[in-house]
């Protein structure tokens, strides 16, 4: 089924939701890998964002996942990205200092969003780190807190482009 919509594209219709300040997660749902069109995407507010070739199976997980307060990137879509952001990190690896909120990361609270940047839901990383989930909620919380960030995503692109991912 092709859905369009007429004099709007995903990005703007994103950008319409999340102004609206309504609750509701924006997961984009698309054709197109250009990361011009997923970082647009991602900067309007998406939560998610996957190509329409994913499976119904894995569809109906990232509806919850989203749900959940989590970020979502296709695989394809997140390599593209972390190879654009590293390459455009001034210095590369360097750059960890780069953004000064990074600093302000427990080293559990930088565990927690490094595992979260490999899209890992709250309960994979609270098995990794043996903690209970509520407890891994509680440093998302605090990182997107002294992050700025709005949610996930927005949280990992700041670590991705203050360095914090090549550490």
């Amino acid at each position: 089924m092709d859905v369009r919509m007429p004099g709007i594209d995903g990005v703007e219709a994103t950008r319409r939701i999340v102004a609206a300040g309504l609750r509701t997660r924006v997961l984009v749902l698309t054709v197109f890998q250009h990361d011009d069109y997923v970082w647009g995407a991602l900067r309007a507010g998406a939560a998610g964002f996957l190509l329409k070739r994913t499976s119904p199976e894995r569809l109906i997980d990232a509806v919850r996942t989203l749900a959940a307060g989590e970020l979502l990137l296709d695989p394809a879509v997140t390599r593209s990205l972390v190879a654009r952001v590293v390459a455009a990190s001034p210095g590369g690896p360097a750059a960890e200092d780069g953004d000064p909120r990074l600093a302000r990361l427990t080293a559990r609270e930088r565990e927690v969003l490094r595992l979260a940047a490999e899209e890992r839901s709250n309960a994979e990383i609270a098995d990794l780190l043996v903690l209970a989930e509520s407890t891994v909620k509680t440093h998302m919380k605090r990182v997107l807190a002294k992050l700025g960030a709005r949610d996930r995503a927005q949280a990992v692109a700041i670590s991705y482009r203050g360095g914090l991912m090549a550490r």
